[in-house]
């Protein structure tokens, strides 16, 4: 009984001994959080762009109201 016991403990043991250890963790480097970059204030931001919703088509519309973003 203790012939099997002692070989069960073996054979169960014998995996973890073959593998390989893990490295050890990096040390991970110290970034600079990202910063966002500045933008310029639009002055054409508070000001209205529904003439723009006068052009005949939808591209047309972008177009002229991405100048107010």
């Amino acid at each position: 009984m203790k012939r099997i016991a002692l070989v069960l403990a073996v054979a169960l043991a014998a995996p973890a001994w073959g593998q390989e250890q893990k490295p050890a963790p990096k040390e991970a480097e110290k970034k600079e959080p990202a910063r966002m970059a500045s933008k310029k204030p639009n002055p054409k931001r508070q000001e209205d762009a529904r003439h723009c919703l006068e052009r005949p088509t939808n591209t047309e519309i972008i177009k002229c109201a991405e100048e107010y973003l």
